[in-house]
């Protein structure tokens, strides 16, 4: 069979698929037989198999096999863009009643017409002085505190890990992530043409050791802090003993700090490794998704090569912004809603422990990690709770490797009032008790 001609083999399976013939749960033959079957080579079947799991028609799980995909598989960057389902268990982004008002009031000095003027105009990648300082301050925790002098501002966190990945990984070379990351950092690699090395975790999150038996790669994107998906936070005895591996290998780390706000007692990995860390964080989880600025906190020695790359990608952030943060940041009320915030998050926790205990995640986070029971797949799951108006987010989502997904969801608790939070999870309980059966319809 020509190279080409596997696509032939994908497009006769894609055609059984939309005929019905093959239908949403339906396990694929192991590669072997397929190909025995077809009278293919072995790794002629993997590409049709490769060719399927691309077009999103079949997903692969690690130990499981390969099966017809039963739902759709979300637009790309995952969990980028709000959905329409009822009850939102897909993306976190926690805005509470209250929090509205306090905003509004810290921003009256900035309405005054000679203030919002020179708000308006352009700003470079360092920001103000003030802001600078605020910044500092906003992201002292656990007994560290960044030098002002050394801080940046981007539009968003996005736009500041990118920043941060395009300084240090040239086109065609290799970052080191989690084996499950946060999705939009997929998303960045391909933009960027770099790609992703997975390395292996563990209850205490990325393995030290799996690090430095990989080959060589330029940078390691690491999420220590109520990681995303997982909801874990690295303890300190396993970030020194990455800070360790790092410093051998004189490796580069991002260290995405996007949820550290509700772990204030835990020091980020930069305390461990500040000649070598650049530490990201932002607004969207401490204020709302349409109110951000991204921080960037690189080594002195960085600063020059970080603040080229936020302006060559055009990743500023515009001074109003950066201005608006200012005024939240000195007045006190980013510390007080971070600190209902905090609250909120341990409320929704007991919640989560009641309905669905034994999830896997710190008792700060906003999300949760759930490995589904054997009789479930993580995408047939996320179907039978769409049914129901509750979206979640597959474990494909997250995995760097297609086909190697854990048979697992996560559940992002911090968008639906507490009440409606409680019922969801009451229905997802009932659901996972139940039969995978119960979808299929005449």
């Amino acid at each position: 069979m020509e190279m080409d001609d596997y696509r032939v083999v994908a497009d006769a399976l894609a055609a059984d698929i939309e005929a019905g013939r093959l239908r949403p749960g339906d396990r694929l033959p192991p590669q072997r037989r397929f190909a025995r079957q077809r009278g293919i080579a072995n790794s002629t079947a993997a590409r049709v198999y490769g060719e399927l799991v691309r077009r999103g028609l079949a997903v692969g799980e690690v130990g499981r096999g390969t099966f017809v995909r039963a739902a759709k598989p979300p637009p790309e960057p995952a969990l980028a863009e709000p959905g329409d389902a009822r009850v939102d268990l897909e993306l976190n982004f926690a805005v509470l009643p209250d929090q509205s008002a306090l905003l509004a009031k810290a921003l009256e000095p900035l309405l005054r017409a000679d203030v919002l003027t020179a708000a308006l105009h352009p700003i470079g990648a360092a920001g103000t002085p003030a802001a600078r300082t605020a910044a500092a301050s906003l992201l002292t925790r656990g007994g560290w505190r960044p030098d002002p002098a050394t801080i940046l501002f981007t539009g968003n966190g996005r736009q500041a890990i990118a920043a941060a990945i395009a300084a240090f990984v040239p086109v065609g070379e290799r970052l080191a992530v989690e084996s499950l990351t946060y999705p939009v950092v997929k998303a960045l690699a391909a933009r960027l043409g770099i790609e992703l090395v997975p390395i292996e975790t563990d209850e205490d999150g990325l393995v030290p050791a799996a690090l430095a038996a990989v080959e060589p790669v330029r940078a390691l994107y690491v999420q220590p802090t109520l990681h995303n998906p997982l909801g874990t936070t690295m303890p300190e005895r396993r970030r020194a003993e990455l800070a360790e591996v790092v410093a051998r290998l004189d490796l580069p780390v991002i260290e995405d700090g996007i949820y550290t706000f509700l772990r204030d007692d835990v020091r980020p990995f930069a305390a461990h490794a500040p000649e070598r860390t650049v530490f990201v964080d932002s607004l969207s989880k401490r204020v709302a998704p349409g109110l951000t600025a991204g921080f960037l906190v690189p080594p002195p020695q960085w600063a020059a090569r970080l603040a080229s790359s936020v302006r060559s990608g055009g990743w500023a952030a515009s001074r109003f912004a950066v201005e608006a943060a200012t005024q939240w940041i000195v007045t006190g009320t980013l510390a007080e809603v971070e600190a209902a915030k905090r609250r909120d998050a341990a409320a929704r926790a007991l919640v989560v422990e009641e309905k669905l205990p034994g999830l896997r995640g710190d008792a700060a986070s906003y999300h949760r990690w759930w490995e589904l029971p054997e009789h479930w797949r993580a995408d047939t799951f996320v179907a039978a709770a769409a049914r129901h108006g509750i979206a979640l987010s597959p474990a494909a989502a997250f995995a760097v490797l297609p086909g190697h997904a854990p048979n697992a969801v996560r559940v992002a608790v911090s968008a639906p009032p507490v009440e409606t939070l409680a019922a969801a999870l009451d229905v997802l309980a009932g659901l996972a008790t139940g039969s995978p059966d119960d979808l299929v319809v005449d």
